[in-house]
């Protein structure tokens, strides 16, 4: 039996790996489990690991870390972005017109990068910019603990946050192995590059561990394993979630009707959520639909609901779920990762996909977590570039995306018309797309959801 080292990145890696059953089933093939964590060690204060948490020093990017670190990513986009309209777009995104040093630094990384951004440039820029955070204290403090914790795996539960590469380094100089899970399943066909170089990779399906294989050609076969992901864990675990009775009554729903459930993104990825909020709103009141329904809007965790508070006024038959996510730290240079999800959300959100009737979102995974409760899923993209709203309709060009428009598993809704059908058509057949979605979600997940936890553990013993 061997110890086991596992680096909690964010809030969603702790609802993932601290709120399922992973930390029990990890403690069952290795001798010790030790939490590294990037959030704060007060957010474990409720829960009973029976394992050792130690807290990190957050660690902040000087600017020639930053500016390695940035090649590297855009290098990456540069070298994937032909025929890949998401890098295209991530490309075009990160370009910066500010008239300061980082401003002026990006633009010469674009010039830079447009010659240099083969495998070999890219993983040059990785060793220079492990080059210039080593000799910090902090990354020494890092090596010294993983010395002193003589662990026999490192497990990171996120591929990207770029605070994690001098804690990679250590353990490389430590001769630890080192395993990520990759995140979600959007980040390898439309993202940047990884913060580091692993030894072993976690994936969701065999389509991601295909994604991974081409964007990462340095990775071999043997390397990374299918297990599928804790993220949805949570659904199958007998512990959360609400009867129907308990559902209506925590919103305000009445249990005579169906529920409209819409999931909202963070305001930088679907700015027009205001929108389409207001679209089913107008269509409940002006008796547009088939049936009479509820309406459940659940907020983004990742920001506050202050651009929602009109909508709150003036339709008072909305009902809202606000997440129980706690912000543990401003002070980070990724804040809104430092919110950390409670019980009590595990519950509201296992409970909403229960118990609602038809979910509605901008291209969320949200879609899949509605199909594998069977539910009908709308995607409303009404911004074109030309209609005065943010352009949502160019995600559905993205990789991740396009699988889930040619499977035929959601309606996709680009005016409030076509909104407004797929609601009756959803309500009047709530089953007629489910061929549909049982086959995308075998393509993105790939295995069952029970014994996730258990398969990560065991892949990671046999790493060890």
């Amino acid at each position: 039996m061997k110890k086991l080292g596992v680096v909690i990145t964010d809030g969603v890696g702790y609802r993932n790996f601290i709120l399922s059953d992973f930390i029990k089933e990890a403690q069952q093939q290795f001798s010790e489990v030790i939490i590294l964590s990037c959030l704060p060690k007060s957010a474990y204060d409720t829960i009973d690991l029976n394992c050792t948490i130690i807290e990190l020093e957050v660690f902040e990017e000087a600017f020639p870390t930053w500016f390695f670190r940035k090649a590297k990513e855009v290098a990456h986009l540069q070298l994937h972005r032909k025929g890949n309209f998401g890098i295209t777009d991530n490309f075009k995104a990160n370009y910066s017109k500010n008239n300061t040093s980082r401003g002026h630094a990006t633009r010469l990384i674009y010039k830079l990068t447009n010659f240099f951004h083969s495998e070999k440039w890219i993983n040059r820029c990785n060793r220079w910019q492990q080059q210039t955070f080593k000799s910090s204290p902090l990354t020494q403090q890092y090596k010294q603990l993983l010395k002193t914790l003589q662990l026999d795996q490192l497990f990171f539960t996120h591929q990207r946050p770029p605070y994690i590469a001098p804690l990679v380094w250590a353990a490389e100089i430590n001769k630890i192995p080192t395993t990520t899970f990759i995140f979600s399943w959007d980040n390898l066909a439309s993202k940047g590059r990884m913060a580091a170089t692993f030894d072993y990779y976690l994936v969701w399906s065999e389509t991601m561990k295909k994604e991974l294989l081409q964007y990462y050609t340095a990775i071999s076969a043997d390397k990374v394993h299918v297990v599928g992901t804790p993220q949805f864990e949570p659904y199958v675990l007998a512990r959360y979630g609400y009867t129907q009775e308990e559902f209506h009554k925590r919103f305000n729903l009445e249990a005579s009707k169906p529920t409209i459930l819409f999931s909202c993104g963070d305001v930088s990825t679907s700015p027009n959520d205001p929108v389409y909020i207001e679209a089913i709103a107008k269509a409940i009141k002006e008796n547009k639909l088939c049936q009479s329904v509820n309406l459940l809007v659940r907020t983004s965790p990742a920001e506050e609901p202050k651009r929602f508070e009109h909508l709150a006024n003036q339709y008072s038959f909305i009902q809202w779920n606000y997440p129980k996510w706690v912000q543990s730290r401003a002070s980070h240079q990724e804040s809104w990762s430092q919110r950390i999800p409670t019980v009590e959300d595990v519950h509201d959100l296992k409970s909403v996909l229960q118990h609602a009737a038809i979910n509605v979102n901008m291209l969320s995974t949200m879609s899949l977590d509605f199909m594998l409760f069977e539910k009908p899923v709308i995607n409303t993209v009404f911004g074109n570039g030309n209609n005065g709203m943010p352009n949502d309709q160019r995600f559905l060009q993205y990789a991740h995306i396009e699988y889930v428009i040619q499977s035929g598993a959601t309606y996709v809704a680009t005016d409030e018309e076509k909104l407004v059908d797929s609601i009756n058509q959803a309500l009047e057949n709530p089953v007629k797309k489910g061929k549909e979605q049982e086959q995308l979600l075998n393509m993105q997940i790939g295995v069952p959801l029970e014994g996730t936890s258990s398969r990560i553990a065991e892949t990671l013993a046999k790493w060890s």
